[in-house]
């Protein structure tokens, strides 16, 4: 079981020598012998050293990773592959709290989010254990003459290099591992450098399990060196990234040299849309949560808020009041709402696009400044922040944030508000709050996104996929589209003699 978990005592995974590689399932440092430190950012703290690896590390990685895919791991059968699975399910949910700690240690979610998220990762790798057994190809009547027999084959990929954010490492482990193990690819895995603890832990935890050496494997390290050489390396026969739409598009060129397959969940500005028969109160709460949780630092954040022009006002009101109300603080503190932002250059990053909109005329409403109390000085902590009186044109209104920033925007009819919430080169999600059905589900029709959630917002769940459209990216994540991600399509051929 878990060990006790409390903020007073080091856990033993932090402490010792640097965290190393795993490599062919053995533990080992960097080729070059560097480490970085990663900090906690509710308190500049030092968690722990950690090797740095670069492109001579990434390769052994591949090596291994491509070994166990044509060695023993090939011969696992499915059964076998969905047993690995349960038995990793169980081995998470006993140590749920411990890798929900270090999540918060690393990138200062809540404790008490972190741990909410038992439920949902846990299921996710039930669930794609039901779908090792369940990947069928189909046979074909042919228009040839002769008695031919046609069928579609679906075999795994290969080796799959995953390249995951800081904002939410473990959620990000589990949905780059669940289908990697489901379908009987390899992977090699790159967490952030800002948030590397929870995935190694993970990854100590699935050997435990029973992953035979080989087929995880965890290569820490920068993006411009471990990251940009595990997109490129000749080795790797897909990449699944999360992250930023610049370094989407690096990935996207450097595949070009084998023609890796690529799935890719990139950023996004996404539209929440009210109208004026929604319940104002149940309404404008989601809204505000769909922009503050996390501190904001969610791909999908709701963070155009467009609200019908009739109950504007009382919109804004009830967000700022919602904002004043959160507890911002450290991680581990149980009353905590609101974690820092993960790191100094991007909490100067929001606090610069908070004085870019004071400077474009936009109204603060709340929040808006650094929190530099007593509990606050140390750390990385923005208020929770509401703007109204944005204009479209404006970059709160245009650009990604990542951080607890709401700019809200009147409309007046549905042709508008379509208009608007489109006019953007994302497409990751959309809410929509309305009670009128017809309305609803014309609207979502219509939205440009990868996911519209209708009187609710950033629901999840393993049987549903999540991904975007346009600059959002492409391939999806969770439910059955995402193991086609790790498949190929053969076509099989048989002429009776």
């Amino acid at each position: 079981m878990s060990p006790h978990i409390d903020a007073a005592t080091p856990h033993p995974f932090l402490g010792g020598t640097p965290k190393r590689l795993l490599i062919g399932g053995q533990w080992r440092p960097a080729a070059s012998g560097r480490t970085f430190d990663t900090h906690n950012p509710a308190s500049g703290a030092r968690l722990a050293a950690v090797a740095e690896g670069d492109a001579a590390d990434v390769d052994a990685a591949v090596q291994a990773a491509r070994a166990a895919f044509e060695g023993p791991w090939s011969r696992f059968k499915p059964d076998e592959r969905q047993a690995l699975l349960l038995r990793l399910a169980d081995v998470v949910e006993a140590h749920h709290d411990e890798l929900a700690w270090l999540d918060t240690l690393d990138m200062g979610a809540p404790l008490r989010h972190t741990r909410g998220s038992r439920r949902h990762l846990v299921g996710l790798l039930r669930w794609f254990a039901g779908q090792a057994t369940a990947l069928y190809g189909q046979t074909a009547q042919t228009s040839l003459n002769g008695d031919m027999f046609a069928a579609t084959l679906k075999e795994p990929v290969g080796v799959v290099g995953s390249i995951i954010p800081w904002n939410g490492p473990l959620w990000a482990t589990v949905f780059k591992v669940a289908p990697v193990l489901a379908t009987g690819c390899t992977l090699v895995l790159k967490p952030s450098e800002e948030a590397p603890l929870a995935p190694l832990r993970f990854a100590e935890l699935a050997l435990q399990a029973g992953v035979p050496e080989g087929v995880i494997n965890v290569v820490t390290g920068f993006g411009r060196g471990a990251g940009a050489a595990l997109a490129a390396h000749a080795g790797v026969d897909k990449v699944s990234f999360t992250g930023s739409v610049a370094t989407g598009q690096a990935i996207v060129r450097a595949s070009a040299g084998n023609l890796k397959r690529l799935s890719l969940e990139l950023g996004g500005k996404s539209p929440h849309i009210l109208f004026d028969d929604a319940d104002i109160a149940a309404a404008a709460r989601a809204a505000a949560m769909g922009v503050f949780a996390n501190a904001g630092q969610i791909c999908s954040a709701g963070t155009r808020v467009y609200v019908q022009r009739r109950i504007h006002d009382a919109v804004v009101d009830a967000m700022a009041e919602v904002a004043r109300s959160l507890h911002v603080g450290d991680g581990l503190d149980p009353v905590t709402d609101i974690g820092p932002l993960v790191s100094g250059p991007q909490m100067q990053k929001v606090l610069d696009y908070m004085a870019g909109a004071r400077d474009e005329r936009a109204r603060l409403v709340a929040g808006g400044e650094r929190l530099t109390g007593p509990a606050h000085r140390h750390g990385h902590f923005v208020a929770p922040t509401v703007f109204a009186d944005v204009h479209d044109p404006m970059r709160i209104a245009r650009e990604e944030i990542f951080g607890p920033v709401a700019a809200v925007m009147p409309f007046d009819d549905l042709d508008e508000v379509v208009r608007r919430a489109n006019a953007s080169p994302y497409g990751l999600g959309a809410g929509v709050w309305t009670r009128d059905v017809g309305r609803a589900h014309a609207i979502a029709r219509r939205l440009q996104a990868g996911s519209v959630w209708v009187n609710c917002y950033n629901q999840m769940d393993p049987s549903m996929p999540f991904g975007g459209v346009k600059l959002s990216g492409y391939g999806r994540e969770s439910g059955l589209q995402h193991l086609d991600e790790y498949l190929h399509v053969k076509g099989l051929w048989i002429q009776a003699t």
